[in-house]
């Protein structure tokens, strides 16, 4: 059912995911589905053990002591094909992994059988009063360090056995609580399984929406086909018009320039000539009243006739320079542009902006048949995929894996208060088991503070106190109860032991690097007629590459579950849902676009005789250099200011007097004349110079210019009228491949959705995570490794304890005889006495029976 769900609701999206082809990326911009709806899932699949993590990574490390070898995969796959045995080296391999295992099983068995049996052994050889069992103590000098070492070593027993013991209840306490928590990690992972299913069906609706977003911005530029397609050729057409059009534009700018040029000559011409005949009267009229004025008696004095000859012979310098009479005049030129000028070659050309400007109205217009039924295809797809997600049972499957996964949790919940009262009778069980050793620890701990607090090492051994008795009779009730607790502690240590280890061996380790994967995976594993299992059960088809390592690690990804379980082997959604038969219908109909652009008029004939007149005008005919030599004088031979300074400065240089103010008069007579006269005939050169290299410039090959400009006005004509259809064929290509690329971009965009959005399987790994790492290794497998570590050491460390407490025992018990020694000339000699204390003592001192 749920294979079924899955194959189903992704049914009519795009073609095949696995299909290698190149993400298409359409010429104009990328459309924004936006982001499909997807709930954040709340399952965290990690566990994070806390401070008890550090015991497990001591009992992993513990573990690779004990099995430091690689996963048997060869094995494990004889095994599961039921061929383990069928060669000599099987069990040897298998022997050889499980040596550590076995090799410490077997000490484990060790300590179950002998420590029994000695403890039975050491009790009635006890009760025979040997094995340290009667009641005397032999003197020794080095008794006192003997106590202490005795002590000591039990003390340092103890607390390695308190450590371990406090490891074993830490872990069996640490799976408890996890047991307890589990139901809310259980919970989240049907929650997130129960979104999974529901999110499911937004999702593909979603999709099946945004193939309005696809459609709206066809249509858009559909509607806008003017602006686009019409704009598109206008671009390609215009690298040739436009520039042609310019050109003529430019020459009838220039037109107008050449006019205003030649009418500025022709003013100039007669302003400058006007000017310099004036401008020479004035000169010749000064320079007679200087001369009159040097001529006064007052020149003849010697102070003064040096200064009158040096100004009389400068007189021949007040002339003009320039001779502007012998121009010729530019008035035929400037009729005959004046006649140019009658047609308005500027609206000519305006007027071929226009017409090329109305290229997209044109496309409107001859387009608009072929767009509507373009349109009317764009809706059949929109209908067509609504019909055909309405036709898929979605819902129903939907429905009934719902009604079965809610049946499952409710299965789950009633059960889950049977496994917590099992875990509470397992976590009594292993309480009662660090009960046992905590009771053999307070034995021991009594002991030792009641034996080291009531020892008095004045008193002998028949006189020792009541508090150090009752320290030496616990040391000797822990031995009792460790002889009796041992055994069955290590029969659970070795039950655990060899089952958490190879779980941890054979499953954990195997899991977390994917190795467990690879031998699932397996040609021919499972089922000897499959060569992928996965496949033949989802598809019938074992040949499909289909791996449980590949479906896990692309739901660890959180990809689509079309894409982790290869839907695509078993529907060819194309057959349901090919938009391409639809982008060849839309093609086709753009193909069919005809555009003809023969109407648009760049420039009539009248405009281009227009251009033929002005290049006949005859403005290159004028005599430039004639001009530009008298441009280039000055106005007069000399500047009147210089002179008119200099003159004054002479002026100053004779006597006060008549002669002087006259020529000072003369002087600001002079400059007047330059102010008002030779002023103004410059600026008049100055327009005269700019007007004539203006005429020069534009009469320069001006017949040449004008027939370019008339040859490209032609071509671009003829480009238009002639070879317009190729141009409109590749701007139609493009333009279809702007609309065909939105529905491209909506499959691929489809594709990459099912592949990683739609029915995201993260809920699927993280239930396999739930189930193995975290329940199975996390929880339980590290916990129990933990919990028989610790217990297990505690166990060993027992034996050790029990010679200890035996030993330090005879120190701390009150004794029925002890021995006696007598003073001699050589000291104390040894012997014992027969009688002490009135007590009959039938016990020989012999070194063979001090233990």
């Amino acid at each position: 059912m749920a294979v079924e769900l899955y194959l189903l609701l992704l049914l009519f999206c795009g073609s095949t995911i696995s299909e290698v082809q190149p993400i298409y990326k359409p010429p104009s911009g990328t459309l924004d589905f936006g982001f499909v709806p997807a709930k954040t899932y709340d399952t965290g699949a990690y566990h994070e053990p806390g401070p008890i993590g550090i015991l497990f990574k001591i009992v992993h490390a513990f573990l690779y002591l004990v099995q430091p070898n690689t996963f048997p995969q060869d094995l494990i796959r004889k095994l599961a094909q039921q061929k383990f045995g069928n060669t000599q080296g099987d069990y040897q391999k298998a022997i050889y992994y499980e040596i550590g295992f076995i090799v410490s099983a077997a000490l484990g068995l060790l300590f179950i059988l002998l420590l029994p049996l000695v403890g039975l052994c050491f009790c009635m050889c006890r009760c025979c009063d040997n094995c340290g069992g009667e009641m005397h103590q032999r003197q020794k000098k080095n008794a006192d360090c003997q106590r202490s070492c005795f002590a000591t070593f039990l003390f340092v027993a103890s607390l390695i056995i308190s450590v371990g013991v406090l490891c074993a209840y830490a872990a069996n306490q640490h799976l408890t609580n996890q047991v307890r928590g589990a139901k809310k990690l259980v919970n989240s992972n049907f929650k997130d399984l129960k979104i999974f299913l529901n999110d499911t069906p937004a999702q593909i609706d979603y999709l099946v929406s945004q193939y309005n977003t696809t459609k709206d911005k066809a249509l858009s530029d559909l509607n806008n086909v003017g602006p686009l397609l019409g704009n598109r050729v206008q671009e390609q057409l215009g690298k040739e018009v436009r520039p042609a059009l310019d050109a003529v534009l430019t020459m009838a700018g220039a037109i107008r320039e050449t006019k205003e040029a030649l009418e500025n000559v022709s003013v100039s011409v007669e302003v400058l000539q006007e000017g310099t005949e004036r401008l020479h009267a004035n000169l010749t009229d000064a320079k007679m009243h200087l001369s009159n004025t040097l001529n006064d008696s007052a020149c003849s004095a010697a102070q003064a006739a040096s200064t009158c000859n040096i100004i009389r012979n400068s007189l021949n310098q007040l002339n003009i320079n320039a001779n502007f009479s012998g121009l010729p005049g530019v008035s035929s030129q400037l009729a005959k542009v004046n006649d140019v000028l009658k047609i308005d070659l500027s609206s000519l050309v305006q007027k071929g902006y226009a017409a090329f400007n109305d290229t997209p109205d044109l496309v409107v217009n001859q387009t608009r048949n072929i767009l509507s039924d373009i349109k009317n295809v764009l809706e059949s797809i929109g209908s067509n995929i609504t019909t055909f997600t309405k036709t898929l049972p979605v819902q129903k499957v939907l429905a009934d894996l719902t009604i079965y996964l809610t049946q499952s949790e409710a299965y789950v919940q009633d059960y889950f208060p049977v496994v917590e009262q099992y875990d509470f009778y397992r976590w009594l069980g292993c309480l009662i088991l660090c009960c046992m050793v905590v009771l053999i620890l307070v034995f021991y701990y009594l002991g030792l503070l009641c034996g080291t607090c009531g020892y008095d090492k004045h008193a002998s051994p028949t006189t020792r106190g009541c508090v150090s008795n009752t320290g030496g009779n616990f040391l000797m009730a822990g031995v009792g109860f460790s002889f009796l607790f041992s055994w069955v502690l290590m029969i659970v240590v070795v039950l655990t032991f060899v089952t958490g280890g190879n779980v941890e061996k054979l499953v954990c380790e195997p899991f977390e690097d994917k190795t467990l994967f690879k031998v699932l995976d397996t040609p021919y594993l499972l089922n000897q007629q499959w060569k992928n299992y996965l496949s033949g059960i989802l598809f019938k088809n074992p040949n499909i590459n289909l791996t449980f390592e590949k479906v896990y690690s692309d739901c660890k990804e959180n990809k689509g579950i079309y894409t982790s379980l290869h839907l695509e082997h078993l529907f060819n959604i194309n057959e349901f849902l090919n938009i391409s038969m639809y982008t060849e219908d839309v093609a086709l109909k753009i193909e069919h676009i005809q555009i003809n652009l023969s109407k648009i008029i760049l420039l009539d004939e009248i405009g281009k005789e227009n251009l033929l007149n002005f290049s006949s005008s005859g403005i290159e005919g004028i005599n430039f250099a004639a001009y530009l030599t008298e441009i280039n004088k000055s106005v007069t031979k000399v500047d009147l200011l210089s002179f008119a300074n200099d003159l004054e400065a002479r002026a100053d240089q004779l006597p006060k007097g008549a002669l002087e103010n006259a020529l000072k008069g003369h002087a600001n007579n002079i400059r007047m004349i330059h102010n008002q006269q030779v002023i103004p005939l410059e600026q008049a050169m100055s327009t005269l110079n700019q007007s004539i290299r203006l005429l020069k410039r534009t009469s320069s090959e001006l017949m040449v210019k004008v027939k370019n400009v008339i040859s490209a006005v032609n071509a671009a004509q003829l480009l238009i009228n002639n070879n317009a259809s190729v141009v409109i064929v590749q701007e139609t290509k493009k333009y279809m491949d702007t609309i065909v690329g939105y529905f491209e971009q909506y499959i691929e965009w489809v594709k990459e959705s099912i592949a990683m959005e739609v029915a995201a399987c993260k809920p699927i790994a993280n239930v396999i995570d739930t189930a193995v790492d975290i329940f199975l290794c996390s929880y339980i497998t590290d916990s129990v490794n933990t919990f028989w570590f610790g217990l297990g050491g505690s166990s060993i460390f027992l034996i050790p304890a029990i010679i200890f407490a035996v030993k330090l025992s005879k120190y701390y018990r009150r004794m029925d005889t002890e021995d006696v020694y007598d003073d001699t000339e050589n000291g104390n000699n040894g012997y014992h006495k027969e009688h002490l204390y009135g007590i009959h003592n039938p016990v020989f001192t012999s070194s063979v029976e001090q233990w």
